[in-house]
């Protein structure tokens, strides 16, 4: 991956809250969060509720924006040591130390299904958390409770409708690792796809209003030369589990392995209900 120029706004960042600011990795992937906040329109001042936080990247952006009178409750069902290469644990410890800390409030290891929401929130995130719902009935009892506990929502999740012919090896990776997912139990963090179409739809299912949608660029991130190297990684086991579908795995993991002038990643789509 060709490495990608840090822009202002993430340097003002760094540089207000020291968090990651000897971490490239960390400080790319923060700067597609903060344009994926900035596409939400995020109350200042606001109650937000987060699905899915992972590792803190969108929360932090989140707390940034919203500023100091606003508040973060943060999800994610996973336990504090998940993830590499920091685990969820350290990683939400080390942004609560932070001068965000007193924004946040992490639930790590706690299905949101199963919390009492006493007071509604402002708004509710969920960035990048779709793909690892093990099925779509999951996913839409979800925002069903979301609507109940948010007066809008906001929605971002890598688009599968590629743009360029260099994303498609992150689009290819993906689907097989969702397909991996179909049959073969794991924690990965592919475990299904949704087209935008489809989201849109389960937020209207859900109660939810369509506000507008857009598109936040994230083909300078590394995450689909990853999705390639774990893709790649399991194809012995894959094709054992499916053998019927040999010509079609071929087929998907010629087309992402074929040599590119660079690998980029899917880009973002956001949607906005109320």
């Amino acid at each position: 991956m060709t490495k990608h120029p840090i822009n202002q706004q993430t340097r003002d960042f760094l540089n207000e809250h020291h968090l990651y600011e000897n971490d490239p990795i960390q400080q790319i992937q923060l700067q597609h969060r903060l344009a994926l906040v900035d596409a939400f329109n995020l109350p200042k001042g606001g109650r937000i509720l987060e699905i899915g936080c992972g590792q803190g990247d969108t929360t932090m952006a989140i707390a940034h924006a919203i500023g100091a009178k606003g508040s973060v409750t943060a999800f994610d069902p996973a336990s504090r040591d998940y993830g590499a290469p920091f685990t969820l644990g350290q990683a939400t410890d080390h942004i609560l130390q932070s001068s965000l800390g007193g924004r946040i409030t992490f639930h790590l290891e706690t299905d949101f299904q199963d919390y009492d929401v006493t007071e509604p929130y402002d708004v509710a995130v969920l960035s990048h958390s779709s793909w690892y719902f093990k099925s779509a009935d999951e996913l839409l009892n979800l925002l069903k409770k979301i609507r109940r506990a948010a007066k809008r929502i906001c929605f971002a999740e890598w688009d599968i409708a590629f743009t360029d012919i260099t994303q498609r090896t992150h689009f290819c990776a993906a689907s097989l690792l969702a397909l991996y997912s179909q049959f073969i139990i794991n924690d990965s963090n592919v475990q299904n796809l949704f087209h935008k179409t489809e989201i849109g739809q389960f937020l209207e299912q859900a109660g939810f209003e369509m506000e507008h949608g857009t598109t936040v660029d994230a083909s300078f991130l590394p995450d689909g030369e990853w999705e390639r190297d774990y893709a790649n990684s399991i194809r012995t086991e894959l094709e054992e589990a499916v053998p019927g579908m040999g010509p079609l795995l071929t087929s998907y993991y010629e087309l992402m392995n074929e040599p590119e002038s660079g690998i980029q990643s899917l880009n973002s789509f956001v949607l906005s209900a109320i």
